[in-house]
């Protein structure tokens, strides 16, 4: 998939992203893919370190496969692929392998941490696998062997995931990274592993307000940035990242250290950073007039993305009408700027899918920037 230049629009985002984070060069994206998946979507080398250049030339990501139609067996193929486009990569890429706890995975992983991989990635959907077997258990004896990172898909289309926090309370050595916030079930992982030593949230979400949570609920040294592409851009994965950090007062060293720092320690094997109380109120004063607009812009990025890919922006045009009509308040009390700044975005999502009713990614990331802001704005 090749990466479509940002519109002038984008332009607003990045200069605040300068404001919330002045040296990018050590953000890593821990969550990112390379090559193909069943559901048609793709991403090639060239494309995902475009993405990166985006943020910083310096910028870093975690990479592994997606659901790839030629992973059998035991995602040998795309692992190999995997590890030789990180190579290419000259340091930016991290590779992880994906295993399948069906198909040989202990030793697919064993031949994978050899070749240089720094983690693994379990997809408990795409492989429809649980967390109460044998297999499950291997692969998180072997990942405490050797000292890697687990990361785990914990978002839409699971079950309750209570298996999983009974394995990681078993293995309480072992690193897991809860991909997606945990969203699949952020009130559980996060009252039952409070105590764990060595859990991680990333925070590719659609929503803002799934994040905010997430503050709320768990210690800002166990959050990391990610943006999940191809399905997600770095760019505007690290202005939500950034945008929610910013509203949940961390200062800029704490906003680095989740931009990259944090997994760069993991990555490298150090102790993780003492763990403070949650940083965002759980009942949080809000404006009823930015409440609107966000409402209305989660309803358009839901019709958006529940047709699947691809992205389809025209989908969400009748809530984005809402929400610019609501941004139109004659008395906007104390959020007029920002409802103005939300409407300005809105308002170029729409020329864009008015000039290609396909427009995709570029509308859809201005949709999400201006839910973020409507989520974050102070009041």
């Amino acid at each position: 998939m090749p990466v479509s230049p940002l519109p002038a629009i984008y332009e607003t985002l990045t200069a605040e992203l300068r404001e919330l984070l002045p040296d990018r060069s050590g953000v890593i994206d821990a969550h990112t893919h390379l090559g193909a998946d069943e559901d048609g979507q793709t991403l090639e080398l060239a494309s995902l370190i475009a993405m990166l250049d985006e943020l910083d030339p310096a910028a870093h990501a975690c990479v592994f496969p997606l659901h790839d139609p030629q992973r059998r067996p035991a995602y040998r193929t795309p692992n190999d692929r995997v590890l030789a486009w990180a190579a290419q990569a000259e340091g930016r890429l991290f590779p992880f392998c994906r295993l399948d706890p069906a198909d040989h995975a202990v030793a697919e992983g064993e031949r994978c941490l050899a070749l240089g991989a720094r983690g693994i990635k379990l997809h408990p959907r795409a492989q429809a696998f649980g967390f109460e077997t044998p297999a499950a258990r291997a692969i998180f004896e072997l990942a405490g062997e050797a000292r890697v990172p687990i990361l785990i898909h914990a978002g839409r289309g699971m079950p309750p995931m209570d298996p999983l926090a009974d394995l990681a309370l078993r293995y309480p050595e072992v690193v897991l990274i809860l991909a997606h916030g945990a969203i699949a079930d952020q009130g559980m992982f996060a009252t039952r592993l409070a105590g764990h030593p060595s859990i991680y949230y990333d925070t590719s979400c659609f929503s803002a307000v799934d994040l905010i949570e997430l503050f709320a609920r768990v210690p800002a040294e166990r959050i990391v940035f990610a943006s999940d592409p191809p399905y997600g851009r770095p760019l505007g994965g690290l202005h939500q990242a950034l945008r929610v950090a910013a509203y949940a007062g961390l200062d800029h060293a704490e906003r680095a250290a989740l931009a990259g720092g944090t997994i760069r320690a993991v990555l490298e094997r150090r102790p993780p950073a003492t763990p403070s109380p949650p940083r965002v109120a759980q009942i949080r004063p809000a404006s009823g007039r930015l409440r609107r607009v966000e409402g209305y812009l989660l309803m358009g990025l839901g019709a958006v993305s529940a047709g699947g890919p691809p992205l389809v922006a025209a989908r969400a045009l009748p809530a984005v009408a809402l929400a610019r009509a609501a941004c139109r308040d004659p008395e906007p009390g104390t959020v007029g700027a920002e409802l103005e700044r939300i409407d300005a975005l809105l308002a170029g999502a729409e020329e864009l899918i008015g000039r290609d009713g396909d427009a995709g990614r570029p509308a859809f990331g201005l949709l999400l920037a201006a839910a973020t802001i409507a989520a974050t704005a102070p009041v």
